[in-house]
């Protein structure tokens, strides 16, 4: 298939502010800055924050940390770097990463291109231009060839719709959007709203803290040991010796990650030997036991059955107090059908005579009064609240900004019904524009994601250099395709049969409310098999000029 060619015309020559803008210095960006400067591009980069780090800038809640490992965390494209750098723990907490996020801003001096505290409201494509308009919320307006999102597909907080939650007068914020300076919780008393990844590492993490801490549970969640440690001087010597082998084994695993799923079937082992593997992954670090698990648990509702119920006589050894326990069991998904949150000790924090279970299924939140908070049963008092209430999920970070494309088209109008692209990174109708951990993309472990990503869009530029092109879009056709695609591979996973952020849904944001498939679903090694075939076929597949 020959690439459609457009014409040039004199205007495409104006003179325009950067040749690429990328919008956010987080792990992309400031990945996607280090390639672009190799193609002599002349590139700036628009950071809401006042520093890089995006993820690990904004999540500074108590206990954050990765579930990754961190030696397959990293980036791994400078052989220099990953000798230089040292991670502390086998999963490095907020500060460390953020100081790492630092460390290679400052080693490839990346700063000088990151433009920050500018957030980014519009972005408006110019037809006849074939150029781009960045709007930032002071007005500023700077053009540019080439729009690159590297937005994050968690970077959007979403608090809940709870009436009078301004009316509190104690301290009160979301997890994303934690103030720099400490927060005193000594003698406190203290609500924690929600129980997903970000509210179990904070009760896990302040619950020693606190006067008293009172959770309230929307939707009990799965979580399973992370069991966490130091890293020695040996395992150090170990990592740096192996990096090699780390990244090529996370280059041939499903989701990138150095776990892959068992090829044994749940019921293809005796009883005995099940309960054995799980008893093994329950005490293994990280997301073994959900990425390294037998591979028909994710697909076959009696095999989900099998882990669930493991995970659940767990929780119940865990939990002292029987009825406890039951409420932090789910009961509308099995076990690793959301994202497992990995914990340490969390379940124990509900044996503390200082920590109290509200269950919002049973006694639901009526309104948030000056002093705290009322249920159905009851009213409490609080002097702090903190909500960590998630995300406004893969779709949110690009709804937040108003994206036009050719003739004026609203992206958020186009997405109305559930995301639609060209292999995660195009979509058909917005050229120049190229996302990186958009919809559609391989997630996994997050950092192997970006890098392929990256290397795939600059790639694209680097041909577009060489060919003399100003005009990169993909086709409607592609973009069916591959939407029908991604639709196709999330059919049979019970994931998808879940209400959670990775299906789309948030009952704080208006009109997310119905499931859509917000991810690809495949395996990595086949996501990039296939975006490097339309590489190598000269990027035929796009319409091109």
């Amino acid at each position: 298939m020959a690439a459609q060619r457009q014409d040039t015309t004199p205007s495409q020559t104006a003179a325009l502010d950067y040749d690429v803008i990328v919008i956010g210095a987080g792990l992309s960006g400031m990945y996607q800055l280090y390639r672009l400067r190799e193609l002599g591009l002349k590139t700036r980069v628009f950071e809401a924050g006042t520093g890089v780090g995006g993820t690990w800038y904004w999540n500074r809640y108590p206990g954050a940390r990765f579930d990754s490992e961190s030696y397959s965390y990293g980036y791994s494209f400078s052989k220099e770097l990953l000798q230089e750098w040292e991670w502390s723990e086998h999963f490095a907490g907020q500060p460390e990463t953020l100081r790492y996020c630092n460390y290679v801003a400052d080693k490839f001096d990346l700063r000088r291109d990151i433009q920050f505290e500018s957030r980014v409201t519009a972005a408006i494509y110019q037809d006849e231009t074939r150029s781009w308009q960045v709007t930032l919320t002071s007005g500023a307006q700077y053009s540019c060839r080439f729009l690159i999102t590297a937005i994050g597909p968690l970077s959007t907080p979403t608090l809940p719709r709870i009436e009078g939650r301004d009316s509190f007068k104690g301290q009160s914020f979301h997890t994303a959007r934690w103030p720099k300076e400490k927060v005193d919780f000594a003698g406190k008393r203290v609500a924690v709203i929600g129980t997903g990844a970000t509210g179990i590492q904070t009760i896990q993490t302040i619950a020693s803290e606190v006067g008293h801490l009172t959770v309230f549970q929307r939707t009990a969640n799965w979580a399973a040991p992370l069991h966490n440690g130091k890293i020695d001087a040996a395992t150090q010597a170990k990592i740096k010796a192996s990096y090699p082998e780390i990244f090529a084994r996370c280059q041939e695993t499903f989701a990138c990650f150095i776990h892959t799923p068992d090829p044994r079937g749940a019921f293809e082992v005796s009883d005995a030997e099940r309960e054995a593997n799980y008893e093994k992954l329950y005490g293994e670090r990280g997301f073994g036991i959900w990425q390294g698990n037998f591979k028909d648990i994710l697909i076959d509702r009696k095999a989900n059955a099998t882990i669930s119920d493991f995970i659940a006589r767990k929780i119940r050894e865990r939990v002292k107090n029987p009825a406890v326990a039951e409420k932090l069991i789910p009961k509308n998904h099995g076990f690793g059908t959301r994202r497992v949150p990995l914990e340490t000790f969390y379940f124990e924090v509900y044996n503390q005579d200082n920590v109290e279970l509200v269950d919002l299924s049973e006694t639901p939140i009526e309104t948030i009064t000056p002093e705290g908070i009322r249920t159905s049963a009851r009213d409490f008092a609080f002097d702090i609240i903190i909500y960590a209430t998630g995300f406004d999920a893969i779709t949110g970070s690009f709804d937040a900004i108003d994206f036009r494309g050719s003739g004026g088209a609203r992206l958020k109008e186009k997405w109305k019904h559930g995301p639609e692209t060209y292999l995660g990174l195009m979509v058909d109708g917005f050229p120049n524009m190229m996302m990186l951990m958009g919809p559609h993309t391989a997630l996994g472990n997050i950092p192997r994601s970006i890098e392929y990503s990256v290397d795939w869009v600059t790639g694209l530029l680097r041909f577009a250099q060489a060919k003399g092109l100003t005009f990169l879009d993909a086709t409607p056709e592609g973009t069916a395709g591959w939407t029908d695609h991604v639709k196709a591979l999330g059919v049979g996973l019970l994931s998808n049969e879940v209400d959670s952020w990775m299906t789309g849904i948030n009952r704080n944001v208006e009109g997310k409310q119905t499931r859509i498939v917000a991810r690809y679903s495949g395996s990595a090694p086949a996501y990039r098999a296939r975006c490097d075939e339309v590489a190598a076929n000269g990027y035929a597949e796009l319409r091109l000029g």
